[in-house]
């Protein structure tokens, strides 16, 4: 029987812990299904009889044998070799807790979470529970402490049965369900290690009962692992519970822990290969990823520095949408991507140290610092695209106002010229009696003060025209065309006007009589029509805000306006007072008036009618600046909401970014303490998403609405973008500096306290807090471990250096001087920035203080396989290796030419050396 015993060594509450919380993948409601519910009671139930039979006992059901917590007791006893306080006797429930509180204490105290069991649950024979129980007392006590090449527990345990069966046929094992259904994995379990118990020949994949009974009946017989499941559950289950065959897997690796010397040398050489392939492949990630980053890139800027104009705003919005999309959509991706580039690089870098591996040099245009440059260039592009975007919106919205008031003007100018010229061109004054010639003269003195108001007009309308020529309106050429055609037809007016006044004013002498009263009448009511006119085309005219000040001017303006209104109807009032006292006159001294005024063809109903029509749009221009009024309040509205949250978020980019400067300097505990804080420190930043989310809806609806400007904050969202991105790559970078950290500690065998004193030292002597030490600064801190520079002696402060580190300073001649520090910075700072990185230094001390994997290492396991031979062939490398990895080694491997060369000889000790350069020779 397989003896657990030597698997209960102690670890660290913190390692175990780690252990439990990524191991504990226990889910209750997978229990729901029967078939794997049954399987687990039947291996669950073997696996504790297999331990209790040692104390002369065994279980039947076990959720009612648990119950009173006596055999549960007993069962950790066995496995752990500890002793538990002593159980209580009695019957009764409280008893029954108490026992198994106690075993659950126990549990707890070997660094086991037990989540959501108690021991009511157990007491009352819960079967979820308990099944659920005993899966983490065998992950503890007999899975947890696998451990094969660096890695541990369930992972531990799957690459052992990869390696053991990788040579036999039709075994795939990837996974703990699946790929032992059909019994071959089992039975090359134990042929590999038992070749005399099986005929793996004789089997037949498609007979998957017969190869499963046969491996669990060789291994009850002859191996004393007792049969923990049927072949008919697990062939009549779709997938067969994997906890199940975890447990009964665990057993043959515990009956076949021996492991022999040649499997040590292949494991060494498999982890030597398994670096360099895994580096391989990490430059080949690297040059593609950057690759489709540089060509995103180099396709997206051509697209940003586009700058066709387009003719409407609707047209250019359209184009605002576009790169809102690319904002939100595109980019987030390309920005995890860079992120993700940087993080690759370093860890690669620090893989590379680790191993003795020259440092990865990416192809040309392909540098971390040609990346940032291209990002710095698409920045600088966005940025510039985006304001071109918002200057052609207010232009283009400029353009349409003028184009839309230029034809407003137009149309009222031409509807008033209309049969002007035929007016003027009339001889209406040669037939004419005296009072009629002098009437035709007011008249056209009047008509004279009608086209003196409407020059202002004219002139309105060709400053309009100039400003959209100079704007580059896409219409200009109809628009040139239409003010051409009115100056045209101003002059002729203007000529034709000076011709018949000149023609009347002859007339007049021969006239003597006048109606006082009609010229009166007319002269008042041109001014008050024009007046009326222009009132009714201002009341009508339209208007573009930006701001309250702006809205609230108009509406200033407009009240004005209104305030004039009474004395205007004064004005009317007289000037219908007038029609009336001709009317009198006339009914007084029996005069029939023929025909209307002859000095103004504006007659009091025109007046009355234009007066009721301008009183009518009074309202609806209230209206109007009172619906454009609560639009800008609206819009002031929205500027404070996405003021006080670009405050709020600006605030906290600022907080973060400085308290992450702080953290990365500040940090104590063990590196995975440092981890975990670090990785639940990034996401409750990344928690804080919904903010960002919640400002850059603001910020769509400002730019929907859009507003231009914003008085309430300094912060725009391109800054905060920035912000916001720099911030999640600081703490990716900081979470990427502890787990390069964690791998040199692993790979170098650092003990906490050296880290900590490195740490320590290195922020002692950071003065600036900028994460990097200068040369000066270094050398002190040098010192402070123990290189004495005056009097060329190696010293430790505090803490005695290994015999090794000292037998290096030995070596070194004792002395730090100009020379040797020079070297050491050579080291440390390859690339000659005068500044020498907290990871950086740590590889350093490891490299002096610690011991590594060697060529002559790697030769000696070679050696091992070889049988103690100079060569070795390609038969025993694929028999003593993975495939892939055997493969590796033969096509790199040159021919072995020395006296006792033997046919298809491979030399292996030339291939170590090329692993780890010259140097180590």
């Amino acid at each position: 029987m397989v003896d657990y015993h030597a698997a209960n060594n102690q670890p660290s509450a913190g390692g175990v812990q780690t252990y439990m919380e990524q191991e504990n993948d226990w889910d209750r409601d997978l229990l729901l299904d029967p078939a794997w519910e049954k399987q687990q009671r039947k291996t669950f139930t073997a696996w504790c009889n297999s331990h209790l039979r040692k104390a002369g006992t065994q279980i039947e059901n076990i959720e009612e044998d648990f119950r009173d917590g006596l055999k549960l007791m007993l069962l950790l006893e066995v496995i752990s070799g500890e002793r538990l306080p002593k159980p209580e006797r009695g019957k009764m429930r409280v008893h029954k807790i108490n026992n198994v509180n106690k075993a659950l204490d126990f549990i707890a105290s070997k660094g086991v979470k037990l989540v959501s069991i108690g021991a009511e649950e157990i007491v009352d024979g819960n079967a979820k529970m308990t099944l659920g129980m005993i899966w983490t007392i065998i992950l503890r006590f007999a899975i947890q402490d696998i451990s094969v090449e660096e890695t541990s527990a369930k992972e531990g345990l799957l690459l052992w049965c990869q390696r053991k069966t990788a040579p036999y046929k039709n075994v795939n094992v990837q996974n703990f369900h699946i790929s032992w259904k059909d019994g071959l994995a089992f039975n090359a379990l134990i042929h590999r290690h038992r070749p005399d118990l099986i005929d793996y020949d004789s089997l037949r994949k498609d007979d998957p009962v017969t190869n499963l009974n046969n491996a669990f009946e060789v291994a009850e017989k002859h191996l004393d692992i007792p049969k923990m499941l049927d072949a008919e559950d697990i062939v009549g289950t779709l997938r067969p519970d994997e906890k199940a065959i975890m447990t009964y897997v665990s057993c043959f690796y515990h009956a076949f822990s021996g492991a022999q010397k040649a499997e040590t040398a292949a494991n060494r050489i498999c982890k030597v290969l398994a670096v360099n392939q895994e580096n391989e492949q990490m430059m080949e990630d690297y040059e593609k990823l950057a690759s489709d980053l540089l060509e995103w890139i180099r396709r997206t800027i051509p697209w940003l520095e586009n700058r066709t104009q387009e003719k409407t705003v609707n047209d250019m919005q359209a184009k605002q949408e576009d790169f809102r999309d690319y904002r939100c959509v595109h980019k987030p991706p390309k920005v995890q991507e860079k992120c993700q580039l940087e993080i690759s690089f370093n860890t690669l870098q620090t893989k590379l140290r680790l191993s003795n591996r020259p440092a990865f040099m990416p192809s040309e245009g392909r540098m971390v610092s040609d990346i940032n440059g291209a990002w710095h260039t698409l920045e600088g592009a966005e940025k510039g695209y985006e304001e071109w975007i918002l200057s052609e919106i207010r232009r283009l919205e400029r353009l349409e106002h003028l184009a839309e008031k230029f034809h407003q003007k137009a149309a009222i100018h031409e509807s008033w010229t209309d049969g002007k010229e035929a007016m003027l061109t009339q001889k209406d004054y040669e037939t004419s009696t005296l009072s009629e010639v002098k009437a035709l003269l007011r008249k056209h003195e009047a008509f004279e003060s009608d086209l003196a108001a409407h020059q202002d007009r004219v002139e309105q309308i060709a400053a309009i025209a100039q400003e959209l020529n100079e704007l580059d309106y896409y219409d200009s050429a109809s628009v040139n065309a239409r003010c051409q055609k009115i100056c045209d037809q101003w002059d002729v007016l203007g000529a034709l006007t000076q011709s018949r006044k000149e023609s009347l004013e002859r007339t007049e002498k021969q006239l003597e009589s006048i109606d006082e009263l009609y010229l009166e009448y007319a002269k008042r009511a041109a001014p008050f029509n024009n007046w009326m006119e222009g009132a009714m085309e201002d009341l009508q005219d339209m208007f573009i805000v930006h701001n309250i000040e702006e809205i609230q001017g108009l509406i200033t303006a407009h009240e004005q306006f209104k305030s004039t209104l009474a004395e205007a109807n004064k004005e009317r009032e007289a000037i219908q007072s007038i029609q009336a006292e001709v009317q009198k006159i006339a009914h007084s001294n029996g005069i029939k008036l023929s025909g209307g005024n002859p000095y103004t063809t504006i007659t009091p109903e025109s007046i009355d009618s234009k007066w009721e029509k301008a009183m009518d749009m009074v309202p609806q221009r209230d209206n109007a600046l009172q619906d454009e009024l609560n639009k800008q309040n609206s819009n002031d509205t929205l500027r404070a909401k996405f003021a006080t949250q670009a405050n709020t978020v600006g605030a906290y980019i600022q907080a973060k970014m400085e308290e992450i400067g702080r953290i990365s300097i500040e940090m104590n505990g063990t590196l995975e303490d440092q981890l975990t804080s670090l990785k639940e420190y990034q996401q409750n930043i990344m928690s804080y998403m919904p903010e960002i989310n919640t400002l850059e809806g603001y910020h769509q609806l400002i730019q929907e609405a859009l507003i231009f400007d914003n008085q309430y904050t300094s912060y725009t969202m391109e800054h905060l973008r920035v912000g916001w991105e720099q911030l999640l790559t600081t703490i990716a970078r900081t979470i990427n500096e502890v787990e390069n950290q964690i791998l040199t500690r692993d790979a170098k065998g650092i003990s906490q306290e050296q880290l900590y004193e490195y740490r320590a030292s290195f922020n002692h002597f950071d003065k600036d807090h900028s994460g990097a030490l200068q040369a000066e600064e270094f050398k002190a801190c040098l010192i402070s471990l123990g290189y004495d520079v005056e009097n060329d002696k190696q010293k430790r402060s505090g803490q005695m250096v290994s015999d090794d580190f000292r037998a290096l300073l030995i070596s070194t001649g004792n002395s730090l001087g100009d020379s040797e520090f020079a070297r050491i910075m050579g080291i440390v700072d390859p690339n000659g920035s005068g500044a020498v990185t907290f990871q950086a230094f740590i590889d350093f001390m490891s490299r002096e203080t610690t011991d590594t994997d060697t060529a002559d290492q790697v030769i000696a396991s070679f050696k091992i396989l070889a049988a103690d031979k100079n060569f070795i062939t390609a038969e025993e490398l694929r028999r003593e290796l993975p495939p892939d990895q055997a493969e590796y080694c033969i096509a790199r491997m040159a021919p072995y030419t020395g006296p006792d060369a033997a046919p298809g000889a491979l030399d292996y000790m030339s291939f170590s050396t090329a692993l780890y350069g010259e140097s180590d020779l």
